[in-house]
């Protein structure tokens, strides 16, 4: 298995998940940085969380990173407003997997409210040991995205 340093994030909608999830990442072996909320505080705003997240992988002090607010919704469309950051929301393991091999999905996005620990769990595993393919196609339209992102974000 490839190790990994995994930024993680999450509001006070996610905090408890992540706090279960980080433990979790540690025994598989990846390293995690906390990147808040640091204690449970009701009326936190994801963007903040989110924001310390992007900008870890963005300079490269992580490889990839996992964000947790109530849906997951809110956190993946802030993080998304970071050049270089492509996450999504997956609470299945197909989707966490997949999103890493044919979309080069570097960011995780779950739900607390949405998604029980166990399944967490799972699409964790999944998205940490799957890799991108490499595939010509899934290569080409990932340079769509990259175009699409230096003609936007300027």
């Amino acid at each position: 298995m490839h190790f990994l340093k995994l930024a993680i994030g999450a509001d006070h909608g996610g905090f408890m998940l992540k706090e279960s999830m980080m433990e979790f990442i540690a025994r598989m072996g990846h390293e995690v940085m906390d990147c808040g909320a640091y204690s449970l505080v009701p009326g936190d705003d994801y963007p903040d969380f989110a924001a310390e997240v992007a900008k870890a992988i963005q300079r490269g002090d992580a490889g990839r990173g996992i964000l947790i607010c109530g849906s997951g919704v809110g956190a993946g469309v802030a993080a998304n407003k970071f050049e270089g950051i492509r996450a999504a929301v997956c609470h299945d393991v197909f989707s966490a997997r997949q999103g890493v091999e044919d979309d080069d999905m570097n960011v995780l996005c779950l739900g607390e409210r949405i998604i029980g620990a166990g399944a967490a769990r799972e699409a964790i595993r999944a998205f940490l040991q799957a890799r991108f393919s490499q595939a010509e196609r899934h290569l080409r339209r990932l340079n769509k995205v990259r175009s699409m992102e230096k003609e936007f974000f300027k």
